[in-house]
């Protein structure tokens, strides 16, 4: 038996929460995961996992092997990667997760100059509004915005977010321009953003100093995804209050409005984050700082396109 295998596929396996999952993340069949975790068994005396048809579970023989194999695995990659010298180049694939809208308008963007600069990195890149379970999943790192919730994560603060309220032109010709955010609770419609599978739409939040307030409008649509939530207020439907980024091209056409300028809601900071039990390795060190530095000069991130002409009046913008 290849005892660091079994400890490997056991790790999986429970990560992952079923052997079909964990053989696909390992890139094995599931007849080799299954035969693994029944040597490590026998070798160890002990059982690890209860199996059903539905579901697989850790025993309590199983919990106590995982904590103590997380962290056998984890110095056998960390002693692997010292080893290696500090200068060689980066290579392998890179598996990270990020919001559709920032990867199309920042960072896809920027991809050929990554690829030039770490030719012998494939990234495979994936796509969504839905946080992803780096562990289950099996990602290297994912982009993150607003604060962390999941504590056992590591994060690294590449960025921030800035807001901004706006609608299309042919909305306004029928509705009128909202002079304070509480006017968009009356004769108004906002478009709709919800996230997680809920049907909860997330409120509009702003600030003036002064006052604070929180609006929840009526809503014709309300969707799931960034670049559809655009989408929506270029076709009329309604007000939306957007990452600045996602909306700075359509400004700059006219095509969507900028309201409430003298108002502001607080910037959101962006992460990338990845499990603790990962070693960082050379290329996700490597996607980190080209991603900080990305951010750092971004045109949109640092809001030095469209929106400079209302920087005056925009809270953001300060």
């Amino acid at each position: 038996m290849d005892q660091l295998s079994a400890m490997r596929a056991f790790v999986r396996v429970v990560e992952a929460g079923s052997f079909t999952r964990a053989a696909d993340l390992l890139d094995v069949p599931k007849p080799t995961v299954t035969k693994q975790i029944q040597q490590l068994e026998a070798h160890l005396h002990a059982k690890l996992l209860n199996r059903t048809t539905r579901r697989v579970t850790v025993t309590m023989d199983g919990a106590a092997y995982y904590e103590r194999a997380l962290r056998v695995l984890g110095e056998i990659d960390e002693l692997d990667a010292s080893m290696a010298s500090s200068q060689a180049r980066p290579s392998g694939r890179l598996r990270v997760d990020c919001s559709a809208s920032l990867a199309m308008a920042v960072i896809i963007p920027a991809l050929p100059i990554f690829h030039e600069r770490y030719p012998e990195i494939q990234l495979d890149l994936g796509l969504s509004d839905r946080p992803a379970d780096l562990l289950a999943e099996n990602l290297d790192c994912a982009v993150r915005a607003g604060e962390i919730q999941d504590q056992s994560l590591i994060a690294r603060r590449i960025g921030e977010m800035f807001t901004v309220t706006c609608a299309a032109p042919a909305y306004l010709a029928r509705h009128g321009t909202p002079q304070h955010p509480k006017d968009l609770e009356k004769g108004h419609h906002i478009v709709g953003y919800r996230m997680n599978g809920g049907s909860r739409t997330f409120p509009f939040l702003y600030a003036n100093g002064r006052e604070s307030v929180e609006v929840t409008g009526r809503y014709i649509v309300s969707l799931n995804e960034g670049n559809g939530y655009v989408s929506a207020a270029l076709a009329g439907l309604g007000i939306i209050q957007v990452p600045s980024f996602m909306v700075q091209d359509h400004i700059t056409a006219g095509a969507l409005v900028p309201l409430l300028t003298n108002w502001c809601s607080a910037p959101k900071p962006l992460h990338i984050v990845y499990p603790p039990n990962r070693h960082l390795s050379n290329k996700v060190r490597v996607f980190v700082d080209w991603l900080a530095e990305l951010f750092a000069r971004d045109d949109k991130i640092q809001r030095k396109t469209s929106l400079a002409m209302v920087e005056g009046k925009m809270c953001a913008a300060e």
